[in-house]
C-alpha cells in the first residue's frame, strides 16, 4: 500500500508512466487525466503572452493529451481546434521546435480520426510559408502518407475529389512555395499510382503556364519523363521465349532440305532474323501506353497556348528545348494540327546550332501520319540543306540522314523523288557513318514508297510487301481479316520427330551439291520424313512446308478471301498464330510470284539501322555515327606489346652493321681521327650566326675601303 501511494504521487511529474496506465485502463485514472487538462490550459494560456520562448512543459503536456485523446473524447472534443488556432495565430513566430511539436500532435490526432484531413492540409498549406525547410519537407511528407493511407484500401473518390479541387486551388495561387509544394505533392501521388487518373494530370496542366519558371520546368518535366517500364513476371518472358523458338521451329521447316547448299543456308539465316525481330516486336512493351500525356483532356488547345508562350518567351535556352520538346509530344501522339511549328523548328536546324540534336529530335516527333506533306517538305529540305552537304564533317551529315530517316518513318509524304534520289548516292560514301544512314533511309522507302527511289534502289518486292500494298497520304487500308490467317485452311499436324542433333547433322553436310537450285522456291520434303498422312477422307493433312507452299501459290485474292473466311468462322489459339507468324515472315523473305526479276538474284537485305518504334524518338538514334573508337593507353600498349612478339629486340638500330666482318665507312672512320685533321670539315658545315655574318660583312667593307 505505501508503494502503490508513493507511485500515485509521482503520476503528475511522470507524464509517459500515466500515459501507459491509462492505456490499460482509462476509466481508473480520469481524475489524474483531468489535472492534467487544467494544467494545460494554464500552461497555454502562459504560453500565449510571449509564443516566441520554447516550453518545454507545454511541450510533454501536448503530446500526452494527443496520445490518450481518443480514451476522453468528450473532455478533448475541442483539442485539435484549439492547437489549429494556435498555429495560425503564431505561426510565423513561434520556435522551430515549438512548431514542430504541436504540427506533430496534429499528426496524431489525424492519425485517430478525430481531425478531417482536409482542415488538417488547409493548415499545413497555410506553414508552407514560414521560413523553415525542414518543416515544409516534414509536411509535404506527411500529406503524401496521409493521402496514400485514406487510399490504402479503396479509393474514398468524394475525399479525393475534395482534396484534389483543394491542391488546385493552391496550384493556382499566388505564393509559389505553396503552389510549388502541391505541384509536387501531386506528382508524387501520381507516380505512385495514388492519384494517377485525368483529372490529376489536367490539373497540372495548369502549372505549365505558371509565371515562376521552377514551377513550369517541374510540370513540363512531369510530362516528358519517361515512365517506368512495368517488369515481366518470369512466367510469362517463359512463355514468350517459348513461342519465339516454337514459330522459329515451324518457320524453318518450311525451309528445310535434305542436302544443304549454301545458297538455302542463307535464306534459313535470313527467315530466321524475321522471325526474331517479330517477334521481339511483340515481346517488348510500349512504354508510354498509360503516360500523363495520353490522359489530357484537349490537347490542342494546350499545345497552341504552349506554342504562342514558346514564341514570346525570354527564358534560357534549356527551358526553350523543354517546351519544344512537350509541344512536340503532344503533335505527334494525338496527331494535332500546329502547322507554324515547323517552321519555328526549321530557325534553330543549323549545325553551328547549341543542342541541335535535340531540335532535330523534336521535329521527327512532330511528325505524324495526318501531319500535311505542304508542311514536312520544308522542314525535310532544311535538315537536307543545312546538314547534308559536303562542306560540314560527315559527322553533321550522318545525323542529318538519321534525323530524315526518322521524320520520315512517321510520315513518308514528306519526301520528293528528286531530294529521296539525292540522298541515296551517299551510299557509296567513303564514310561509313554517312553511307550506313544513307541505305538505311533506302531501306525505309522500300517498305514504305518504292517508287520515290531509283529504279536500281528499289529492290525486288516481296510478297508481304506486295500484299500490303501501299498507302497514300490520308489514307487508311482496312482489313477485316488477320494477314497470314489463310495458312489455317489448310490442315496440320505437329511434327516434332526432328530433334536438335538432326538439325545439326543437316548443317555438317556439304553446302556445293544443290548449288544449283532454286534459291528462292520452297524446296519439299518427302512425306515420309515430315509425317504428312492420308485422312480416310479426302481432305489433305499437310505439313508446315507444305502449308506454307500452297499459300505462296494463291493470288493476294485468295489469301485475302481465305483468311476472312477462317477469321469470321472460328476463334483462333495461340498456335494458330504462331503459324500465322510464320506465314508472314516466309513472306518477307519470299520474292513476289508475278515479279519480273531474276528468280536467282535475290534482294539484299543489309544489316544496317532501323527507324526507332513508338512515340518517342531517342536521341541515340539521331547520333548514330559509326566512328571507330579510340584506344586507350592500355589497349595502345596491349597491341604495341603483341606486335613485338617473334622478333628481335624493339630498339635503334643506329650504328649497326648488317655484316659485322664488313670494312668501315669512312663516317665510321673519321671518328677515330685527330680533330685537327676534320676541323675544316666541321667548320664548314656549321651554319654561322647573325652575328658572325654580320661582323664578317663589316670586317670586308673595312677591308674593301681600305683598298680604295
Amino acid at each position: 500500500m505505501p508503494f502503490c501511494q508513493a507511485n500515485n504521487n509521482k503520476l503528475p511529474s511522470n507524464l509517459p508512466q500515466l500515459q501507459n496506465l491509462i492505456k490499460r485502463d482509462a476509466a481508473s485514472y480520469t481524475e489524474e487525466f483531468e489535472r492534467q487538462h487544467a494544467v494545460y490550459k494554464a500552461t497555454c494560456a502562459i504560453f500565449e503572452q510571449n509564443p516566441t520562448v520554447y516550453n518545454d512543459q507545454l511541450h510533454e503536456i501536448i503530446m500526452f493529451l494527443a496520445q490518450v485523446a481518443q480514451f476522453y473524447p468528450d473532455q478533448l472534443n475541442e483539442f485539435p481546434q484549439e492547437l489549429v488556432a494556435i498555429l495560425k495565430r503564431h505561426a510565423s513566430v513561434l520556435n522551430p521546435n515549438m512548431r514542430m511539436s504541436l504540427v506533430k500532435a496534429l499528426m496524431f490526432l489525424r492519425n485517430k480520426n478525430l481531425l478531417s484531413p482536409l482542415e488538417l492540409h488547409m493548415l499545413f498549406f497555410q506553414l508552407l510559408r514560414c521560413q523553415d525547410k525542414a518543416l515544409r519537407k516534414f509536411l509535404q511528407q506527411h500529406i503524401v502518407t496521409d493521402i496514400k493511407n485514406i487510399n490504402s484500401k479503396a479509393k474514398n473518390m468524394k475525399l479525393n475529389k475534395e482534396l484534389q479541387n483543394f491542391m488546385y486551388e493552391m496550384l493556382t495561387a499566388k505564393h509559389a512555395v505553396a503552389s510549388k509544394t502541391a505541384l509536387d505533392i501531386m506528382i508524387e501521388l501520381y507516380n505512385k499510382r495514388i492519384w494517377n487518373d485525368a483529372k490529376t494530370v489536367n490539373i497540372i496542366t495548369v502549372a505549365c503556364f505558371s509565371k515562376v519558371t521552377k514551377i513550369m520546368v517541374a510540370a513540363i518535366k512531369f510530362f516528358i519523363g519517361k515512365d517506368e517500364e512495368e517488369k515481366e513476371d518470369s512466367s510469362d518472358s517463359e512463355s514468350d521465349e517459348e513461342d519465339c523458338n516454337k514459330t522459329l521451329k515451324t518457320t524453318m521447316m518450311a525451309v528445310r532440305v535434305n542436302k544443304k547448299s549454301k545458297k538455302n543456308a542463307n535464306k534459313l539465316a535470313k527467315v530466321k532474323t524475321v522471325v526474331k525481330k517479330n517477334m521481339g516486336k511483340k515481346k517488348k512493351k510500349e512504354a508510354f501506353d498509360f503516360s500523363a500525356l495520353h490522359l489530357i483532356h484537349d490537347p490542342q488547345d494546350l499545345a497552341d497556348k504552349l506554342y504562342k508562350r514558346l514564341e514570346k518567351m525570354n527564358e534560357r535556352f534549356e527551358v526553350k528545348l523543354l517546351v519544344m520538346n512537350f509541344t512536340s509530344r503532344l503533335i505527334g501522339i494525338h496527331q494535332l494540327y500546329l502547322p507554324n511549328f515547323y517552321p519555328l523548328l526549321q530557325r534553330f536546324l543549323f549545325p553551328h546550332q547549341q543542342e541541335v540534336t535535340k531540335v532535330m529530335v523534336f521535329a521527327a516527333q512532330a511528325a505524324h501520319q495526318l501531319a500535311s506533306p505542304d508542311d514536312l517538305e520544308p522542314l525535310v529540305r532544311t535538315l537536307a540543306n543545312n546538314f547534308v552537304t559536303e562542306r560540314y564533317s560527315n559527322e553533321v551529315m550522318a545525323m542529318g540522314l538519321n534525323a530524315i530517316r526518322e521524320l520520315c518513318a512517321r510520315n513518308p509524304h514528306g519526301m520528293t523523288d528528286d531530294l529521296l534520289q539525292d540522298l541515296a548516292q551517299y551510299k557509296s560514301s567513303k564514310d561509313k557513318g554517312v553511307s550506313t544512314a544513307a541505305k538505311s533511309l533506302i531501306v525505309l522507302y522500300r517498305e514504305v514508297k518504292p517508287e520515290l527511289l531509283a529504279k536500281k534502289d528499289r529492290g525486288a518486292p516481296t510478297e508481304l510487301r506486295t500484299e500490303e500494298g501501299q498507302q497514300e497520304f490520308g489514307g487508311n487500308i482496312a482489313k477485316d481479316y488477320i494477314p497470314g490467317a489463310e495458312v489455317l485452311t489448310f490442315k496440320t499436324r505437329t511434327d516434332n520427330m526432328e530433334s536438335d542433333e538432326s538439325d545439326e547433322d543437316e548443317e555438317e553436310e556439304e553446302e556445293d551439291e544443290d548449288e544449283d537450285e532454286d534459291e528462292d522456291e520452297w524446296v519439299d520434303i518427302d512425306d515420309s520424313r515430315d509425317g504428312s498422312i492420308l485422312c480416310e477422307d479426302e481432305d489433305k493433312v499437310f505439313s508446315n512446308k507444305e502449308a506454307i507452299n500452297q499459300v505462296m501459290k494463291l493470288t493476294a485474292k485468295e489469301r485475302a478471301e481465305k483468311a476472312s473466311d477462317i477469321v469470321s468462322s472460328r476463334f483462333l489459339t495461340d498456335e494458330d498464330f504462331q503459324r500465322i507468324a510464320a506465314v508472314q515472315a516466309a513472306k518477307h523473305v519470299e520474292l513476289y510470284s508475278g515479279s519480273n526479276k531474276i528468280k536467282n538474284r535475290k534482294r539484299k537485305l543489309e544489316n544496317i539501322d532501323k527507324p526507332s518504334e513508338g512515340e518517342i524518338v531517342p536521341l541515340k538514334s539521331i547520333e548514330m555515327i559509326y566512328k571507330k573508337r579510340k584506344h586507350d593507353k592500355a589497349a595502345r600498349m596491349e597491341t604495341v606489346l603483341a606486335g613485338r612478339e617473334g622478333r628481335e629486340k624493339f630498339g635503334s638500330r643506329k650504328g649497326q652493321r648488317m655484316n659485322p666482318d664488313a670494312s668501315t665507312t669512312n663516317k665510321m672512320k673519321a671518328k677515330t681521327k685527330n680533330y685537327m685533321m676534320v676541323k675544316h670539315k666541321v667548320a664548314h658545315k656549321q651554319k654561322a650566326s647573325f652575328r658572325d655574318k654580320q661582323m664578317k660583312l663589316r670586317n670586308a667593307l673595312l677591308k674593301q675601303r681600305k683598298n680604295y
